[in-house]
């Protein structure tokens, strides 16, 4: 890779044990210079635990983002507070524990992942638009940005890659589990796909057992939900950036089977 460019790994949300075990073995190939990951399910396929995330720093990973599955495990406010490669939404009122970005640093290499969340069908935060605008006033010009926005309408992330076209390296979407075929450069230099996908059992509904999800559709009665485990896959992005014009240079979608 030329010194002019460096990339990027971005693996949509991690399902669980199996979604943890296919990252770990994905990564002994990959040769990417940053790993993100979007780490919301970690634990148990909804919420993420200080244990599973350290699991995950372990393998070399430089951030972990989540989304409004990261409070699901009560215990995650304190290690939020302690471990801020682990980010939550930015657009969460002020006071909420933890951090809403992090800057990755590798031998000269520097780059700031952020996190927000959506607010359409999803949680009523504070504008994910205004949050950004204010975020970014504050961060050095020099330090590439990239951002997972983790929200449930398509709508609110195309109308976010817009918004943020030529202001971030790449705006990457996330909590659908079902990657999209959306993957572009923008027109002003911004990465953007709707969402990354899941990294996780495909043989699921979105990676949970296709049983119990099924007899909840079914019945609409409460059922316990366990993580599938068949037919895993890394789904994700590999973004490619330009270190002095800090917009992105190519944007590639992942989607590969684990044995």
């Amino acid at each position: 890779m030329p010194n002019d460019r460096f990339t990027v790994l971005f693996l949509g949300d991690v399902i669980g044990k199996p979604g943890r075990k296919a990252v770990a073995e994905y990564l002994q190939k990959s040769r990417a210079d940053f790993i993100v990951i979007n780490g919301e399910n970690l634990a148990g396929g909804i919420g993420i635990t200080g244990r599973t995330a350290a699991e995950m720093l372990a393998l070399g990973i430089d951030a972990i983002t989540t989304g409004n599955h990261v409070w699901k495990k009560k215990e995650v406010a304190t290690y939020l507070m302690e471990e801020q490669r682990v980010i939550r939404p930015l657009n969460y009122p002020r006071g909420t524990p933890g951090f809403g970005y992090t800057i990755a640093k590798k031998n000269d290499l520097s780059l700031c992942v952020a996190n927000i969340e959506g607010r359409i069908f999803m949680n009523s935060l504070d504008c994910p638009f205004r949050a950004m605008e204010e975020f970014l006033e504050e961060q050095k010009p020099q330090i590439p940005v990239i951002v997972d926005f983790h929200a449930e309408a398509t709508s609110e992330k195309v109308a976010m890659g817009w918004y943020l076209d030529g202001k971030v390296a790449a705006l990457l979407g996330t909590h659908t589990h079902v990657q999209t075929s959306d993957n572009r450069v923008l027109p002003k230099g911004t990465g953007y796909i709707t969402d990354a996908g899941m990294t996780g059992p495909v043989d699921s509904v979105i990676g949970m057992d296709k049983k119990g999800v099924l007899q909840r559709f079914y019945t609409q009665m409460p059922q316990k939900f366990e993580v599938g485990k068949d037919d895993v896959e890394i789904q994700g992005v590999l973004i490619t950036i330009d270190r002095n014009g800090r917009h992105c240079l190519d944007i590639t979608r992942v989607k590969e089977k684990i044995t």
